[in-house]
């Protein structure tokens, strides 16, 4: 009866060892594999039609994945979306009427810090300047070639940050949407320092006053 029981163990341990590892390019088998392993794999990785598929009437024979964020989700360290858009005004399409609606958002960030100053006036330069200028006064070098291109530093004391905001993000008449070239952080870094960029007021000159009398020659008499 020993024997039997002994030489059971050998034979079970024999084919459990060469069951779990039969191959040594491939790992052993697993208990319940969904569970031990998850289905992500990198975003821009290269994807099985046969098993993958980005239609949602095929999600149920193949793995439904389209690549997209889940709805109302916001990346680690992103601020929160731009509110005014096109999707989310009660059917308000009209460019102006939006350009408009953006007047009230506010500049989520706080006053720029010396190196994100540099990092703002670097991106202004790569993104802007090539139609803007340096300056923002529409002088850049290919401003002529395109047309149309406004001095930002002219206009942008009359719109708030948050209209400048929404041009940059959706584009204006030449200007397209910068959207896909900076993130929102970036944008509203830009928006800071087009701040910069704008003329200072002028101190307020004192009135013509009459010149005052010599009161010196009056105390001599």
């Amino acid at each position: 009866m020993k024997k039997i029981a002994i030489i059971s163990t050998l034979i079970l341990t024999t084919a459990v060892v060469f069951i779990s590892c039969d191959s040594k390019r491939e790992p052993g088998k697993v208990y319940m594999p969904d569970m031990a392993y998850s289905r992500a794999y990198e975003t821009y990785a290269m994807r099985d039609s046969a098993k993958f598929s980005m239609e949602k009437a095929d999600a149920g024979h193949k793995i439904y994945y389209t690549g997209q964020p889940v709805m109302g989700t916001v990346k680690r360290g992103e601020l929160f979306p731009f509110p005014v858009t096109p999707n989310n005004t009660n059917g308000v399409i009209d460019s102006n009427a939006l350009v408009n609606l953006s007047q009230t958002v506010k500049n989520p960030l706080p006053p720029l810090t010396k190196p994100d100053s540099l990092e703002a006036a670097r991106l202004f330069n790569i993104n802007c300047a090539v139609c803007h200028g340096a300056k923002a006064e529409a002088n850049g070098p290919v401003a002529a070639k395109i047309g149309g291109v406004k001095s930002i530093v002219a206009a942008s004391p009359g719109y708030s940050d948050g209209r400048i905001f929404y041009v940059m993000t959706y584009g204006q008449n030449n200007m397209g949407s910068y959207a896909s070239q900076l993130d929102r952080k970036q944008r509203w870094m830009i928006v800071q320092y087009i701040r910069t960029l704008e003329p200072k007021a002028a101190a307020a000159t004192p009135a013509t006053e009459a010149p005052k009398a010599d009161t010196t020659a009056a105390k001599k008499k």
